[in-house]
């Protein structure tokens, strides 16, 4: 039996996906209709839309339910688009860089509820995969109010990370899985460096954590080095690691995570602390 014409493939996807987003449907994405590569080029023109600074970041269409009453609403009327937007009750504190399908964000919504999550991800279809996935699970658990504190945005952190949040705002990073790019050419692609590690350090409040993980042992060498080299990051101890209960989500709900597990492979976990600035002199 002859197999189906690749664009009768892309059709039979844009209509699911279409379908899912237009009538609400309450049960989950299926991941086949939301194919894309592995990893993408964080170095391409993506033609992303980002604010242009984190005060100009529109929340509200990501958190709904955080909406602050019209009351703590700004009534200034002036030609600033910044007026316009609608304030939420509290901040986004919490990021997954490079989320993927969305298994960590899903599975950390309970165990965080007084945080805002947001994933953020650069390829297309993986980004609309969680984000029917997050409003099919919204639907399914309207009544107790479930996982409508996590979202996700289509973003190239690697070149827009401050234009999303303030100084300080964030007290967890999550790096898991990320592309290990072998090539010592690529390694200027990877997402932990000496420069990416100073904008984490700008957007993290002290005291607040990255989490990293990988199953490429070179590239977790490579993640320490560049941490510890960093004056802005301390490394947590193992112990407090196995205390923390974000690693051991970490470690079994990524999906990549799990496909490591599945193949018997090793996992490598490396937590950073941001360290309180030095006084001037």
């Amino acid at each position: 039996m002859a197999s189906q014409a690749p664009s009768t493939k892309r059709q039979k996807r844009e209509e699911y996906r279409k379908a899912h987003k237009e009538d609400g449907l309450t049960e989950l994405p299926k991941k086949r209709f939301y194919r894309q590569r592995a990893h993408a080029n964080p170095f391409s023109d993506h033609q992303l839309e980002y604010p242009a600074d984190p005060d100009s970041m529109d929340w509200a269409a990501h958190y709904p339910a955080y909406l602050a009453p019209e009351s703590e609403q700004s009534t200034t009327e002036n030609n600033d688009s910044r007026s316009a937007l609608r304030p939420l009750t509290r901040a986004v504190t919490v990021a997954d860089i490079g989320c993927g399908f969305g298994g960590l964000l899903v599975a950390l919504a309970p165990k965080l509820p007084n945080e805002l999550l947001i994933g953020m991800e650069i390829r297309t279809q993986v980004t609309e995969f969680v984000q029917d996935r997050i409003r099919a699970l919204r639907k399914q658990n309207a009544e107790d109010g479930l996982y409508q504190n996590i979202a996700c945005l289509r973003a190239n952190s690697m070149k827009f990370l401050p234009n999303f949040f303030k100084k300080a705002q964030l007290k967890k990073i999550f790096l898991c899985f990320p592309d290990p790019h072998f090539k010592a050419r690529k390694h200027k692609a990877r997402i932990v460096s000496l420069t990416l590690n100073s904008e984490y350090a700008f957007v993290m409040q002290p005291g607040g954590i990255v989490y990293t993980i990988t199953d490429v042992e070179d590239l977790h060498t490579w993640m320490v080095r560049h941490f510890h080299e960093h004056l802005s990051f301390e490394k947590v101890t193992k112990e407090e690691e196995a205390e923390d209960e974000c690693v051991k989500t970490m470690m079994v709900e990524t999906e990549e995570g799990k496909k490591v597990a599945r193949n018997k492979g090793e996992k490598f976990v490396a937590c950073f602390r941001r360290l309180e600035d030095p006084p001037w002199p």
